[in-house]
């Protein structure tokens, strides 16, 4: 099985594809499945979070393209920008993620499918249009936004030969 774990800047070959819905690009043990049906293990650093475009190579030297996956979403537009900030500020009120994005001159924010919310967010005065589409949310204040030039190129976490599960009555070697 071919295993991912170093993420790269740019290259002149894809090998492959891994197409998968963001619940998926947030975890950071993963077996899933390249586009053309090869089985792939993906390990990252817990807390990294696998974006459209981001490319990984393999152990096998083989890079393949992260795609993020049209999955139900919500997008939220809004008549004013103000009337959008409203809109995110009671989302981040209630720790939604949400992706922010600037289409139209007010932008639109695109949410996970959730009733509820959009029952909030009609009530705010919102126009909700459910739609597949890939989500992209926020990384959020504190996530993953520095990097220093010597992260690059680098195993994403390492990878584990075996599985020991650690018990109390273990005595220590």
């Amino acid at each position: 099985m071919l295993t991912l774990n170093t993420k790269i800047d740019s290259t002149e070959k894809i090998d492959g594809e891994l197409v998968l819905p963001f619940e998926l690009r947030e975890k950071s043990r993963l077996r899933a499945a390249l586009a053309s049906g090869e089985e792939v293990a993906v390990f990252t650093v817990r807390g990294t979070v696998l974006r459209n475009g981001d490319l990984l190579k393999g152990d096998d030297g083989r890079i393949v393209k992260i795609t993020a996956a049209a999955e139900s979403t919500y997008r939220v537009d809004c008549n004013t920008p103000r009337d959008l900030l409203r809109c995110a500020f009671h989302l981040g009120n209630r720790h939604t993620q949400a992706q922010v994005d600037s289409d139209t001159k007010s932008g639109f924010l695109r949410i996970r499918k959730d009733t509820v919310l959009k029952d909030m967010l009609e009530g705010l005065g919102a126009t909700v249009t459910e739609e597949q589409a890939p989500f992209e949310p926020e990384s959020g204040a504190y996530g993953g936004g520095h990097h220093h030039a010597e992260d690059r190129h680098h195993a994403l976490a390492p990878i584990p030969l075996r599985q020991r599960i650690h018990r109390p009555s273990d005595k220590e070697a």
